[in-house]
């Protein structure tokens, strides 16, 4: 279990690791906001599924709370600025295709790109996390699953429409999480958390989504490689 034993050799408390763990907590807490507020708007886009999508909308207010806890725990201040920007270009081109109506780019910018970007994390950061926040990041991924999973299934029930603004979609905006991953690669990795294996779990959970709304393995293959020379 080399993750556990690199975690058993964490300083939790050291300023090296506070210092990363500032901005790495802000993200969390950004990216459960965008999330809230994103849930929020497609419910106005998506009338008939309003309730479903002001639930998920909670959901993620809810899991913000949780990771504000866990910089609390550590008697760190996230640093919000940072994450702002960090999701500036992601925030402005939801807000641009929401107020053109274009449901099909919002919901793959929030329900495949920030849940699959925050399922990753997630899952790369449970081993390595202090107690307190190992547990509330095991709570939260396994909800993470169904906010994808409302995405998928509204994606694939309109496929044949989605098609082509899904791949223009995904040409805009994947590059950007590699550019997202560049910019925490150090502080990932001070909190034992390695750019590969985010890129990985980033893609198997991008690459199944995909799937699911029914693209070809060769168009995934495709799809993805368009971020990759961002990378």
């Amino acid at each position: 279990m080399p993750q556990l034993e690199a975690s058993a050799a964490i300083d939790f408390y050291s300023e090296t690791y506070k210092d990363a763990y500032s901005r790495i907590n802000a993200i969390v807490i950004e990216g459960e906001q965008e999330a809230n507020d994103n849930y929020m708007r497609l419910a106005d886009l998506l009338p008939d599924q309003n309730d479903q999508l002001l639930s998920l909308a909670k959901m993620e207010n809810r899991h913000k709370k949780g990771f504000e806890a866990c910089g609390r725990n550590l008697k760190v201040t996230p640093d919000l600025e940072f994450a702002r920007e960090f999701f500036s270009k992601l925030h402005e081109n939801f807000q641009v295709a929401a107020a053109q109506n274009n449901i099909v780019t919002c919901l793959l910018i929030q329900s495949l790109i920030i849940e699959c970007f925050a399922i990753a994390a997630y899952n790369i950061y449970i081993p390595v996390a202090d107690d307190f926040a190992r547990k509330i990041t095991e709570g939260v991924v396994k909800e993470e699953y169904s906010h994808l999973n409302f995405g998928e299934e509204w994606l694939k029930a309109n496929f044949e429409t989605a098609k082509a603004e899904l791949e223009t979609a995904n040409r805009q905006n994947l590059p950007l999480v590699w550019q997202m991953l560049n910019k925490v690669e150090q502080d990932a990795h001070v909190l034992g958390m390695e750019k590969e294996s985010l890129v990985e779990d980033f893609m198997i959970q991008y690459g199944e989504a995909l799937e699911n709304i029914g693209f070809s393995t060769r168009e995934i293959m495709r799809m993805s490689a368009l971020g990759l020379s961002a990378a």
